[in-house]
């Protein structure tokens, strides 16, 4: 499996670079923001995963994850330093699917990168499925209907999309912001960050048996929400 590492501190890439490599993956090693542009040019459909730094020497994570995400839906993983975390939501916004923050321990690192890589796995192979589950709730995605405990939900449009959006990216945390590009994208309506609040509160109201503990549709606080572990079915 093929890992770009962009990182300019020259002791933690090559730590890194050596763990990794012990754990079977093989390393793409750049130090600043040309070389791994060159790379991500020429080589992205080898790329499995990036690990980007977000403060490089020419440049930031931040462009390099703006330019990887528009070119393919390749997972980022941010490396950032304590005073950096807070500007991590510019990155998920972005598309990065996590970050870790430095000194990080190198199993904590390996365990998020398998966890990110499962979450895709498990995304490319639900795109194929009849049916969708969010704990008690299932979609059948070929009649466009929701079911919870065999109890059809009966969902507008845009908050049947809103729906297979968070079902599609399960253990994904999503920003306000994506959740507003997605909807755009698949619908092609204006949806404003008001709209967005009404859309979610209604689909809490329709699908949690407490609305006001959600368990399908979460607030991650700061960062946007997650939806609860999805199993898919054929």
């Amino acid at each position: 499996m093929y890992i770009l590492l962009v990182e300019d501190d020259r002791s933690i890439a090559e730590g890194l670079s050596y763990s990794l490599k012990q754990e079977g993956f093989e390393i793409r090693l750049c130090e600043n923001v040309t070389a791994a542009k060159k790379v991500i040019e020429e080589e992205l459909q080898e790329i499995s995963l990036c690990l980007f730094d977000l403060t490089l020497p020419d440049g930031s994570g931040y462009e390099l994850c703006q330019l990887i995400k528009k070119k393919d839906d390749v997972p980022v993983i941010f490396l950032t330093a304590m005073d950096e975390e807070v500007n991590v939501v510019m990155g998920l916004d972005m598309g990065a699917d996590d970050y870790i923050t430095k000194p990080f321990r190198v199993r904590e690192l390996i365990s998020r990168m398998k966890s990110v890589l499962r979450r895709y796995t498990k995304q490319t192979s639900n795109s194929h499925k009849q049916i969708l589950a969010m704990g008690p709730v299932h979609i059948h995605t070929l009649e466009a209907k929701v079911y919870k405990h065999s109890h059809e939900i009966v969902l507008t449009a845009l908050e049947y999309r809103l729906m297979m959006i968070f079902a599609n990216h399960q253990g994904q945390v999503l920003s306000r912001t994506q959740l507003l590009d997605f909807i755009w994208d698949v619908g092609g309506e204006f949806v404003n960050d008001n709209t967005l609040t009404v859309y979610i509160k209604r689909l809490r109201e329709k699908l949690e048996d407490d609305p006001q503990r959600p368990v399908i549709i979460q607030t991650v606080r700061g960062l946007g929400y997650k939806a609860g572990e999805t199993n898919a079915s054929s």
